[in-house]
C-alpha cells in the first residue's frame, strides 16, 4: 500500500465533508479477491481500511453504497468485457459475494453493474441526488479499473471524487500507483484512509452540516435490509468513460 508521502499531488481540492459526501465499496466480491493473499498485504490493510471508513460513515450519517457484479452473465451482458476478460463471475453463488468482513449493514444501498463505472447502467447518480451528495469517496477494486472509471464518470457528472489511496487494491504496485496519478492529475482528490478519517471526524465535531448548494433534498429513512437495486433493469448502451484498459489475465 502507498503511504502518505509518496502520494501524487492533486489537481482539484478537498476537504470531504460528511454532509455532502457518499462512500462507494466497490466491486469487493469473492472473485476479484481471489488473487490475493488472505493474511498478506494489500489485502490485510484493504480490509482495515475500508471497514474504518464504513464504520465512521455509519456512525456520522453519510450514506454506504455497496457496488457488485452479478455471476453467471451471457454473452450479451458481457459485452466487450468478455473479449478483455473472459466469462466472468461463475454462476455459482459464492464469487459473487460481497467479502464476508464487508457484508453490507441495514440501510446500506447495493447496486448491480456491468461495466467498469458504478454509474454506468445504475441509478447511483439519482441516488446520491436524492440523497443530496456532491462528493463520492471511493474504495475497494481494482485501482485502475472500475474505481478509475468510476471516479472520472463522477467528475464529469460534477461529482468530486474522493479517491481514498490506501483503500483501493490492484494487480500489483505499478497499476495502484498508475492509477492514483491519473486520478489526482485529471479527476479526483486522492488521499489516505487517516486524512480521510480526520477531515471528517474534524468537520462532524465542529462545523454545522451544511446542504450542498445544488440540492436541499434529504436521504430516504434507511429499511431494515441493504437496499437493492439493479443494473439489468437499464438499457445496457455503451457510455464514453475515459479510463486505462490494460489487458492482464486477472478476474474481471
Amino acid at each position: 500500500m502507498p503511504t502518505t508521502d509518496g502520494l501524487p499531488a492533486n489537481t482539484l481540492s478537498g476537504p470531504v465533508h460528511p454532509s455532502r459526501a457518499a462512500l462507494l465499496i466497490h466491486d469487493m466480491q469473492n472473485h476479484f479477491l481471489a488473487p490475493f493473499e488472505r493474511d498478506r498485504s494489500p489485502l490485510t490493510e484493504l480490509l482495515t481500511n475500508i471497514g474504518r471508513l464504513r464504520n465512521l460513515c455509519h456512525t456520522v450519517g453519510i450514506p454506504v453504497v455497496y457496488s457488485t457484479q452479478p455471476g453467471g452473465q451471457s454473452a450479451r451482458e458481457r459485452g466487450l468485457l468478455r473479449e478483455m476478460w473472459g466469462n466472468g463471475i461463475a454462476g455459482d453463488g459464492i464469487g459473487d459475494r460481497i467479502v464476508e468482513d464487508l457484508t453490507p449493514r441495514p440501510g446500506d444501498i447495493c447496486l448491480t453493474k456491468y461495466r467498469y463505472s458504478a454509474f454506468f447502467g445504475t441509478d447511483l447518480h439519482e441516488q446520491l441526488i436524492r440523497a443530496g451528495r456532491d462528493q463520492l469517496i471511493i474504495c475497494g477494486i481494482y485501482a485502475h479499473i472500475g474505481c478509475l472509471a468510476t471516479a472520472c464518470d463522477a467528475f464529469m457528472r460534477d461529482i468530486r471524487p474522493f479517491m481514498v489511496s490506501d483503500a483501493v487494491a490492484d494487480f500489483d504496485a505499478e497499476h495502484h500507483h498508475t492509477a492514483l496519478c491519473w486520478a489526482a492529475k485529471r479527476c479526483a482528490v486522492v488521499e489516505s484512509t487517516a486524512t480521510v478519517l480526520g477531515a471528517l471526524q474534524a468537520a462532524t465535531d465542529n462545523v454545522p452540516p451544511t446542504e450542498p448548494e445544488h440540492s436541499t433534498r434529504t436521504a430516504a429513512e434507511p429499511t431494515g435490509e441493504p437496499n437493492h437495486s439493479h443494473g439489468r433493469d437499464r438499457p445496457l448502451n455503451i457510455e464514453a468513460v475515459d479510463s486505462l484498459h490494460v489487458a492482464t489475465q486477472r478476474p474481471h
